[in-house]
């Protein structure tokens, strides 16, 4: 044993006790600690807890583990520190806890701790986004051209298919590593996306990081951040890894329950300020780096499907882009159900030649010109040769949605993608 082992064990314990637990945290006192900080509440091996907030009055803490059986002057110790988590290409395979703990039942994990809170890359020192990244989705690819270090949201309404297009891109994906974080989610879809979705070749090159919606807030919430911590682990190697997350709203409805409970006023819709700050900050630590680069997903679930709410708005303006999942279109069979003329990808232009602009921004113009006729055509009022673009439209709508519409099964690499669009656009002629 080292001599710095030995002053570990031989340094005293650090004690308080339990003051009171309401709703969903406790109040400590006779104990110092900072914000962040762990702590462990009642008799061994007792409740892992994190310092949300400090007071003349002693410490608010929110627990990350469930909380029946703990009772006011209960033994609280400190840790010693912050919350640290797993890094490396040992979690390869993997599935962890929102804590970094392994729950795949295949042994314990022998790879090197960090910190869980970093500082996101430097305005400066970030690389440019200036290499197209192909994530197996047709009407991805080649109308919203995702670049490698992005960062996109996936916005849409319950039921219309965030999760089955995240899945898509998790087998498509041409990432080099896929760091998943499944957070807030059903329990029962856990399985389901390993087997079925990801698939053991999938999963041999992905971390997947989980926490259901039966969990502490704050382990929802340390879910979210232990996957982007451990996404920029391998961008500090050099690589070039893939982050989806599912969802972010759940994380800011765990945010808010924490900051609540903390004593923080309701302001936008119930969610305190600090909600916004946590996702500014969460979003900044993806994307590009000295070497590496996290490209960042993020799928958003828009409240009663209204766009402009808090969360939705929030995320849009802090993101280098957003694909909007319609619901009138999931209805009719359309899968993925991509409202092309209502998602932007705000890298694209860069990383894009010009002849693949003109193909895109082609059947851009056509699905527009087809939007503002709906009325007309479907009530049989459009004469044909009004407008070139509309005439196209209605001639080539079958091949417009065969190339829109994609099985889940299906992968579609962006080569493929391009060279399916560009015949497509031929076959409209001259529609200038």
């Amino acid at each position: 044993m080292s001599w710095g082992a030995v002053l570990e064990a031989a340094r005293p314990e650090r004690t308080g006790t339990v003051s009171e637990v309401l709703g969903l945290g406790a109040e400590v006192r006779g104990l110092r600690a900072a914000v962040g900080d762990l702590l462990s509440l009642g008799e061994r091996p007792g409740v892992a807890a994190e310092v949300v907030a400090t007071g003349p009055q002693g410490l608010r803490v929110m627990p990350l583990g469930a909380v029946s059986g703990l009772t006011a002057g209960a033994p609280v110790r400190a840790s010693g520190g912050p919350l640290r988590v797993p890094v490396g290409p040992a979690l390869l395979g993997r599935v962890l806890d929102g804590l970094g703990r392994p729950i795949d039942g295949r042994g314990p994990l022998e790879a090197p701790r960090v910190v869980l809170d970093n500082e996101p890359p430097s305005a400066m020192d970030r690389a440019r986004i200036d290499v197209p990244l192909s994530l197996g989705v047709r009407a991805i690819d080649a109308l919203n051209t995702v670049g490698r270090g992005q960062r996109l949201g996936l916005f849409a309404g319950s039921g219309v298919g965030k999760s089955s297009l995240l899945s898509m891109i998790a087998r498509g994906t041409e990432a080099e590593v896929s760091v998943i974080a499944l957070v807030g989610e059903r329990g029962r879809e856990v399985r389901e996306f390993l087997e079925d979705d990801l698939g053991p070749e999938g999963l041999a090159r992905s971390v997947v990081v989980v926490s259901t919606s039966d969990q502490p807030a704050m382990a929802r919430l340390r879910a979210a951040f232990t996957a982007t911590r451990i996404a920029e682990s391998f961008r500090d190697e050099g690589a070039h890894a893939i982050l989806m997350m599912d969802s972010l709203t759940r994380v800011a409805m765990a945010q808010r329950e924490i900051g609540l409970s903390a004593g923080e006023p309701p302001a936008t819709r119930g969610y305190p300020p600090s909600t916004f700050s946590v996702l500014a900050r969460l979003l900044e630590r993806a994307g590009t780096g000295a070497t590496g680069s996290v490209t960042g997903l993020y799928t958003v679930l828009v409240d009663g499907d209204d766009h402009n709410e808090p969360i939705a708005d929030a995320a849009r303006s802090i993101l280098d882009g957003h694909i909007v999942l319609d619901r009138a279109l999931a209805l009719t069979g359309h899968h993925p159900a991509i409202d092309v003329l209502g998602s932007v990808s705000r890298v694209a232009g860069k990383i894009t030649t010009a002849e693949q602009r003109r193909l895109a921004t082609t059947l851009r113009t056509v699905l527009a010109a087809r939007r503002e006729a709906r009325d007309l055509i479907d009530i049989g009022a459009y004469q044909p040769g009004a407008n070139k673009r509309v005439d196209a439209a209605v001639a080539h709508e079958r091949r417009i949605a065969e190339f829109l519409t994609q099985s889940l099964d299906e992968t579609c690499h962006a080569p493929d993608a391009w060279r399916r669009l560009e015949q497509l656009v031929t076959t409209f002629g001259d529609i200038s």
